[in-house]
Protein backbone atom coordinates (compact mmCIF):
# COMPACT_ATOMS: atom_id res chain seq x y z
CA UNK A 1 0.00 0.00 0.00
CA UNK A 2 3.03 2.49 0.50
CA UNK A 3 6.17 3.42 -0.98
CA UNK A 4 8.75 3.62 1.84
CA UNK A 5 12.02 5.45 0.97
CA UNK A 6 14.96 3.52 0.74
CA UNK A 7 14.95 3.99 4.74
CA UNK A 8 11.66 1.98 4.80
CA UNK A 9 9.60 5.43 5.79
CA UNK A 10 6.88 7.62 5.17
CA UNK A 11 5.96 11.30 5.96
CA UNK A 12 2.90 11.62 8.12
CA UNK A 13 1.07 14.82 8.15
CA UNK A 14 -1.71 14.89 11.38
CA UNK A 15 -4.52 16.67 10.79
CA UNK A 16 -7.25 18.00 13.64
CA UNK A 17 -10.60 16.19 12.62
CA UNK A 18 -12.61 18.89 14.42
CA UNK A 19 -10.63 21.87 12.97
CA UNK A 20 -8.77 20.97 9.85
CA UNK A 21 -5.96 22.17 11.28
CA UNK A 22 -2.60 20.83 10.49
CA UNK A 23 -0.93 19.38 13.85
CA UNK A 24 2.08 18.47 13.10
CA UNK A 25 4.68 16.03 10.47
CA UNK A 26 6.65 12.78 11.50
CA UNK A 27 7.60 9.82 10.16
CA UNK A 28 6.09 6.38 10.11
CA UNK A 29 7.57 2.71 9.19
CA UNK A 30 5.95 -0.09 8.60
CA UNK A 31 5.15 -1.40 12.05
CA UNK A 32 4.12 2.18 13.14
CA UNK A 33 1.53 2.10 10.21
CA UNK A 34 0.36 -1.51 11.99
CA UNK A 35 0.05 -0.54 15.37
CA UNK A 36 -1.40 2.64 14.07
CA UNK A 37 -4.17 0.65 12.48
CA UNK A 38 -4.74 -1.84 14.98
CA UNK A 39 -4.84 -0.04 18.56
CA UNK A 40 -6.18 2.97 16.99
CA UNK A 41 -3.67 5.55 18.28
CA UNK A 42 -1.14 7.06 16.01
CA UNK A 43 2.15 5.43 16.63
CA UNK A 44 5.64 7.17 14.91
CA UNK A 45 9.21 6.41 14.30
CA UNK A 46 11.88 8.41 15.58
CA UNK A 47 14.62 9.33 13.32
CA UNK A 48 17.11 10.52 15.43
CA UNK A 49 16.34 7.37 18.36
CA UNK A 50 15.49 4.65 15.51
CA UNK A 51 12.85 3.71 17.35
CA UNK A 52 9.02 3.74 17.40
CA UNK A 53 6.75 6.12 19.75
CA UNK A 54 3.42 6.46 20.43
CA UNK A 55 2.74 9.79 20.56
CA UNK A 56 1.73 11.22 23.77
CA UNK A 57 2.91 8.15 25.71
CA UNK A 58 4.33 10.78 28.12
CA UNK A 59 2.75 13.84 27.85
CA UNK A 60 -0.84 12.13 27.54
CA UNK A 61 -1.34 14.30 24.35
CA UNK A 62 -2.33 11.38 22.75
CA UNK A 63 -4.18 11.33 18.80
CA UNK A 64 -6.99 9.17 18.48
CA UNK A 65 -6.83 7.62 14.88
CA UNK A 66 -9.93 9.02 13.19
CA UNK A 67 -9.37 8.34 9.42
CA UNK A 68 -5.71 7.30 7.81
CA UNK A 69 -5.24 8.16 4.02
CA UNK A 70 -2.22 8.17 1.93
CA UNK A 71 -1.74 10.44 -1.34
CA UNK A 72 -2.35 9.27 -5.08
CA UNK A 73 1.61 8.59 -5.33
CA UNK A 74 1.12 6.32 -1.79
CA UNK A 75 4.54 7.70 -0.98
CA UNK A 76 2.76 10.02 2.35
CA UNK A 77 0.25 9.54 4.59
CA UNK A 78 -2.23 11.76 6.03
CA UNK A 79 -3.53 10.66 9.81
CA UNK A 80 -6.82 12.69 10.99
CA UNK A 81 -6.71 12.38 14.42
CA UNK A 82 -8.65 13.61 17.91
CA UNK A 83 -5.59 15.38 19.47
CA UNK A 84 -5.67 15.36 23.30
CA UNK A 85 -4.55 18.90 24.81
CA UNK A 86 -1.41 20.68 22.06
CA UNK A 87 -0.08 18.34 19.44
CA UNK A 88 3.67 20.43 19.49
CA UNK A 89 6.13 19.82 22.44
CA UNK A 90 6.11 23.43 23.04
CA UNK A 91 3.05 23.10 24.25
CA UNK A 92 1.57 25.06 21.07
CA UNK A 93 -1.68 23.38 19.42
CA UNK A 94 0.34 22.92 16.39
CA UNK A 95 4.12 22.44 15.59
CA UNK A 96 3.63 25.22 12.69
CA UNK A 97 3.33 28.29 14.54
CA UNK A 98 6.14 30.23 13.12
CA UNK A 99 5.13 32.78 10.14
CA UNK A 100 7.85 32.82 7.69
CA UNK A 101 6.28 35.38 6.37
CA UNK A 102 5.24 37.84 9.57
CA UNK A 103 7.45 38.08 12.50
CA UNK A 104 5.51 35.96 14.98
CA UNK A 105 7.76 32.85 16.05
CA UNK A 106 6.09 32.41 19.32
CA UNK A 107 4.59 29.04 20.12
CA UNK A 108 1.39 31.10 21.60
CA UNK A 109 0.85 32.73 17.95
CA UNK A 110 -2.36 31.79 16.35
CA UNK A 111 -2.05 28.69 14.80
CA UNK A 112 -2.75 28.11 11.21
CA UNK A 113 -5.90 26.74 10.61
CA UNK A 114 -9.14 27.13 9.06
CA UNK A 115 -10.65 29.92 8.56
CA UNK A 116 -13.36 29.72 11.16
CA UNK A 117 -9.75 29.34 13.63
CA UNK A 118 -8.17 32.45 12.41
CA UNK A 119 -11.70 34.76 12.55
CA UNK A 120 -11.74 33.59 15.86
CA UNK A 121 -8.86 34.80 16.83
CA UNK A 122 -9.16 38.39 14.99
CA UNK A 123 -12.51 38.61 16.90
CA UNK A 124 -10.72 38.07 20.37
CA UNK A 125 -8.34 39.99 19.23
CA UNK A 126 -11.31 42.60 18.97
CA UNK A 127 -12.48 41.84 22.84
CA UNK A 128 -9.17 42.19 24.36
CA UNK A 129 -7.11 44.93 22.76
CA UNK A 130 -7.71 48.63 23.16
CA UNK A 131 -8.65 50.04 20.02
CA UNK A 132 -12.98 50.13 20.76
CA UNK A 133 -13.55 51.74 17.57
CA UNK A 134 -14.57 48.60 15.34
CA UNK A 135 -17.93 46.82 14.64
CA UNK A 136 -17.22 43.94 16.02
CA UNK A 137 -16.14 45.96 19.69
CA UNK A 138 -19.05 47.56 19.66
CA UNK A 139 -21.35 44.50 19.31
CA UNK A 140 -19.02 42.99 22.40
CA UNK A 141 -20.04 45.89 24.00
CA UNK A 142 -23.55 45.66 24.14
CA UNK A 143 -23.99 41.91 25.70
CA UNK A 144 -25.89 39.60 24.92
CA UNK A 145 -28.82 41.67 23.89
CA UNK A 146 -26.96 43.22 20.78
CA UNK A 147 -25.19 40.23 19.82
CA UNK A 148 -28.53 38.25 20.32
CA UNK A 149 -30.42 41.00 17.86
CA UNK A 150 -28.19 40.55 15.25
CA UNK A 151 -27.92 36.83 15.23
CA UNK A 152 -32.15 36.94 15.35
CA UNK A 153 -31.85 38.98 12.74
CA UNK A 154 -29.50 37.60 10.33
CA UNK A 155 -30.99 34.18 10.77
CA UNK A 156 -34.18 35.63 9.83
CA UNK A 157 -32.28 37.42 6.07
CA UNK A 158 -30.69 33.64 5.58
CA UNK A 159 -33.93 32.25 5.78
CA UNK A 160 -35.63 34.69 2.92
CA UNK A 161 -32.72 33.93 1.06
CA UNK A 162 -32.98 30.29 1.22
CA UNK A 163 -36.31 30.69 0.13
CA UNK A 164 -36.18 32.53 -3.49
CA UNK A 165 -33.49 35.04 -3.84
CA UNK A 166 -29.90 34.30 -5.44
CA UNK A 167 -27.18 31.92 -4.26
CA UNK A 168 -24.85 34.82 -3.88
CA UNK A 169 -27.19 36.17 -1.31
CA UNK A 170 -27.50 33.20 0.23
CA UNK A 171 -23.55 32.97 0.48
CA UNK A 172 -23.72 36.55 1.52
CA UNK A 173 -26.27 35.78 4.18
CA UNK A 174 -25.20 32.82 5.84
CA UNK A 175 -21.69 34.19 6.41
CA UNK A 176 -23.34 37.28 8.26
CA UNK A 177 -24.68 34.44 10.60
CA UNK A 178 -21.85 32.64 10.79
CA UNK A 179 -19.58 35.73 11.99
CA UNK A 180 -22.40 37.10 14.19
CA UNK A 181 -22.76 33.45 15.76
CA UNK A 182 -18.71 33.61 16.55
CA UNK A 183 -19.11 37.00 18.06
CA UNK A 184 -21.45 35.37 20.25
CA UNK A 185 -19.24 32.55 21.23
CA UNK A 186 -16.39 35.02 22.11
CA UNK A 187 -18.60 37.19 24.28
CA UNK A 188 -19.53 33.76 26.28
CA UNK A 189 -15.31 32.77 25.95
CA UNK A 190 -17.08 29.40 24.44
CA UNK A 191 -13.96 27.94 21.96
CA UNK A 192 -15.32 26.96 18.32
CA UNK A 193 -13.54 24.24 18.70
CA UNK A 194 -15.76 22.69 21.38
CA UNK A 195 -18.61 23.24 18.91
CA UNK A 196 -16.83 21.49 16.29
CA UNK A 197 -15.99 18.67 18.86
CA UNK A 198 -20.24 18.67 19.76
CA UNK A 199 -20.69 18.33 15.54
CA UNK A 200 -18.06 15.13 15.77
CA UNK A 201 -19.11 13.89 18.72
CA UNK A 202 -23.15 13.73 16.73
CA UNK A 203 -21.40 12.91 12.72
CA UNK A 204 -22.75 9.80 12.00
CA UNK A 205 -25.42 9.62 14.30
CA UNK A 206 -29.43 9.86 13.78
CA UNK A 207 -30.91 13.01 14.27
CA UNK A 208 -34.08 11.37 14.84
CA UNK A 209 -31.41 9.31 17.97
CA UNK A 210 -29.16 12.20 18.84
CA UNK A 211 -32.47 14.28 19.78
CA UNK A 212 -34.24 11.80 21.58
CA UNK A 213 -30.41 11.02 23.92
CA UNK A 214 -30.90 14.42 25.03
CA UNK A 215 -34.16 13.33 27.00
Amino acid sequence: MIQWNEHGLAPVVAQCVRTGRTLMLAWMNAEALALTRTTGVVHYFSRSRNALWKKGETSGHVQRLIELRTDCDRDAILAIVDQTGPACHTLAPSCFYVDLLGADESPRAPPAGSMLDRLEVALEARKNGPETRSYTRTLLDGGPAAVNAKIAEEAGELAVAIAGETDDRVVSEAADLVYHALVGLVLRGVKVESVLGELQRRFGVSGLDEKASRG
